[in-house]
């Protein structure tokens, strides 16, 4: 289904829910440059990185096409765990799954406060954007306690430039992306108005070095287009900060 959610007045702050579930696949595409291809690149490091029976989380899985195309394309026995707050999300990714045919665990819950279990890698596509600031370092803490050493860590997010010349035009340029899949002016400036102080950016050195004081060893950029980013970060095999 398109996305026109926007073509109307906001009556609030955006939130995930069942409207947006059901074009969210649409916005996703045109809103995120290179979305596609960008899942599929963290889809074939993590089939590349793994060994049977891996448990591997998605940190708000939306319609869980991560997942799904990793379960595709893996030819081992995985523990795919999708987790979102937004259960009407959670119900659109229960559907694709069983569409495809492919074993994945789809859990309605607030990723705060979620009892994880020891794991292999941990996903979070655009994610920790929308977890304030103040809890969003504890958070990928925790999430570093809990895994594995040798443990992998992907974390696509919007970024924001140091340099304000150059950040307004990557604004502008992005913009432009918008407005060419098809986005209008009013459409545009709506969800920007929604999203405001609810998407919360760093620029791409703050989030390096917030993973890099959660204990990571290696963090490196593996994509960036303009002002998105997806970082692979790694816990040490001896499992030490």
């Amino acid at each position: 289904m398109e996305d026109r959610i926007f073509a109307k007045p906001i009556e609030k702050q955006f939130e995930f829910d069942r409207e947006v579930a059901s074009v969210f696949d649409d916005m996703i595409a045109r809103s995120v440059p290179f979305y596609k291809a960008n899942l599929r690149l963290i889809a074939s490091l993590v089939v590349a990185s793994v060994q049977e029976g891996a448990r591997i989380y998605d940190l708000g899985c939306s319609t869980g096409s991560l997942l799904i195309e990793i379960a595709k394309r893996s030819d081992k026995k995985l523990q795919l765990i999708g987790l979102d707050n937004a259960g009407a999300m959670i119900e659109r990714a229960r559907n694709k799954a069983k569409a495809f045919g492919v074993d994945v665990e789809f859990v309605e819950a607030d990723i705060l406060d979620y009892p994880f279990q020891e794991a292999d890698i941990f996903i979070a596509n655009y994610t920790m954007q929308f977890i304030r600031p103040l809890r969003r370092e504890k958070f990928i803490a925790k999430l570093f306690a809990h895994l594995k050493p040798g443990g992998l860590f992907f974390m696509s997010e919007k970024i924001i430039s140091e340099d304000k010349r150059l950040n307004k035009q990557l604004i502008d340029i992005y913009h432009d992306f918008k407005k060419g899949q098809g986005y209008s002016e009013y459409e545009i400036a709506q969800k920007r108005e929604a999203l405001e102080n609810v998407l919360v950016p760093y620029t791409l050195g703050e989030n390096e070095e917030m993973l890099k004081n959660c204990g990571f060893s290696y963090v490196e950029p593996i994509f960036r287009w303009a002002n998105f980013a997806t970082f692979y970060a790694k816990k040490d095999r001896d499992g030490s900060l």
